[in-house]
């Protein structure tokens, strides 16, 4: 609680509900108009469709500034949208076939609900969102485990940055069918070689590496054993400076360098999202887009006002009320605020946001529809308030389309509209 700010009456969240997946997927010739709505059976609570379904992608690329999602390659060299290295099925669906996805040809995975990555870009929802309206396509690619046929080993490196390479050319060819811009997408990876997998896929889109390194195998426990030597030995700076020195594009980071008491163990200088530590952050990425996951409801505003891209599980679209006693907006890059909008955010309290909201979603227009005054306008806060170095005129002329500029903040939906629980198919 803020003192007597009226904004913290109640940290209650506000009733919201919505049609659960079965029954949008059944009336999926209306989706976009279903997936707006916060409050349809107010008995109800709203439910995520499956993560990396083609519902639950459809429904976070509407209602945020894009989407997140994990591709794989299959057995028959196709690309499957998949998280998981074992097939997410259960045990009795999987019996008899083998557990590995990469093992599973296209056909096999779509038969029994998963997604393939041509058919989301065929679909017309995701096409209109990810290439017309200048939505981003943030891709994960996976590498299988190392003991299935086609992982290559625990040593197999130039198999593992072959396996990267070929799945960043399969999806960019893809890309480039479709007519995706390349602005609006970025493959990264949880792979020590990147770079090399970058170089050799001949990709003219933009990438990073995962850092730190989590291997494609062993448990939770496991894995987060292996990433603490590097988590602790990689202060916020050292992190950007080695992004800068392997070529990277944008900077994905994990939010403990910023909430919590996570954020003060790596050795050397941290950052935070507030006072000197917020400065600290400013100067040192100078304005690399940076974007973080997970993003707790609790430190998304601070971290959008700090000019970050939040990756979030959470697309309930009746959340509009944030445990930190702020309005929810959740299109920061595609349907930008300026300063004064802005406050007029800051100043909402629990019982007026949602007209405060509805009067906002009806005066901003998305980046698309801003002319150039707005557009320039824009340009000046955001540099001026992150440290930007390029000039306007460059990123006027750089941004003239539906896209809005590289390092603008986002909200991203993780695998869609969140992580949901597993099996993901039952």
């Amino acid at each position: 609680m803020r003192g007597n700010d009226t904004r913290f009456r109640s940290s209650r969240p506000p009733c919201s509900s919505n049609r659960n997946w079965e029954l949008l997927w059944a009336r999926a010739n209306i989706v976009e108009r279903l997936v707006g709505r916060c409050s349809m059976e107010a008995d109800r609570p709203w439910q995520p469709a499956p993560e990396n379904t083609l519902l639950s992608l459809q429904h976070g690329i509407n209602i945020f500034d894009g989407v997140e999602f994990d591709i794989r390659i299959t057995a028959d060299r196709q690309l499957a949208i998949h998280h998981d290295r074992n097939v997410s099925l259960p045990k009795d669906r999987l019996e008899g076939r083998p557990s590995w996805a990469e093992q599973w040809t296209l056909d096999e995975l779509t038969e029994v609900g998963f997604l393939g990555f041509e058919n989301l870009l065929e679909d017309p929802i995701i096409r209109n969102h990810w290439v017309e309206q200048g939505k981003m396509g943030c891709i994960e690619i996976k590498r299988p485990h190392p003991r299935a046929p086609t992982g290559g080993g625990y040593f197999g490196r130039r198999h593992h940055i072959q396996h990267i390479a070929d799945a960043m050319k399969m999806a960019g060819d893809l890309l480039d069918a479709h007519g995706v811009p390349r602005e609006n997408t970025v493959f990264y990876s949880f792979h020590r070689h990147m770079p090399q997998s970058a170089k050799k896929s001949g990709t003219k889109r933009p990438w990073a590496a995962l850092i730190p390194y989590i291997p494609p195998y062993g448990n939770k426990t496991f894995q987060r054993i292996k990433a603490f030597p590097t988590y602790l030995a990689t202060p916020f700076g050292k992190l950007v400076n080695t992004h800068l020195r392997q070529g990277s594009s944008m900077l994905p980071c994990a939010i403990e360098y910023f909430d919590g008491p996570t954020r003060s163990i790596p050795i050397g200088r941290h950052v935070s999202l507030n006072g000197k530590g917020l400065k600290r952050l400013t100067q040192v990425r100078n304005g690399m887009p940076t974007y973080v996951w997970p993003t707790r409801p609790l430190i998304e505003h601070d971290l959008i006002r700090a000019g970050l891209t939040a990756l979030t599980d959470k697309a309930d679209p009746g959340l509009l009320w944030l445990p930190s006693g702020h309005l929810r907006w959740t299109q920061p890059g595609t349907r930008p605020l300026d300063e004064s909008q802005w406050s007029t955010l800051e100043q909402a309290t629990y019982e007026n946001h949602r007209e405060i909201h509805a009067e906002l979603m009806e005066t901003t227009p998305s980046w698309e529809q801003c002319d150039s005054t707005r557009r320039r306008l824009l340009i000046e806060e955001w540099r001026k308030r992150w440290s930007w170095s390029e000039s306007i005129d460059d990123i006027m002329a750089q941004y003239e389309g539906a896209t809005p500029p590289w390092s603008a903040p986002r909200m991203i939906g993780h695998r869609g509209s969140g992580k949901t629980s597993r099996p993901v198919l039952n």
